[in-house]
């Protein structure tokens, strides 16, 4: 296994990883800063304010894209996995 092979397999990795967790953390984020503009507008002062709306936000999010992100997760692990011969060469 070449040092070029396990640097290209990290960033496939990583950027697996970035494209999954992206999908669920942007839209909590933007959630979060709403509800901050809003508690700042408002001066309500509630940390568990957040909580709720980001939960409801997160499971929407996983209902709609999980079976992308299965889809996506899937066809990287099968590629790996039949990948596996050319990289012990």
């Amino acid at each position: 296994m070449t040092p070029e092979a396990v640097i290209t397999l990290g960033i496939q990795t990583l950027e697996v990883i970035t494209l999954l967790a992206g999908i669920v953390l942007l839209p909590a984020l933007m959630i979060g800063l709403l509800v901050a503009t809003f508690q700042a507008a408002t001066q309500i002062n509630e940390m568990t304010l957040t909580f709720i709306p980001k939960l409801v936000v997160i499971v929407i999010v996983l209902m709609i894209s999980g079976p992308w992100m299965l889809q996506v997760m899937m066809t990287f692990t099968i590629r790996l996995i039949e990948s596996i011969p050319e990289l012990i060469r």
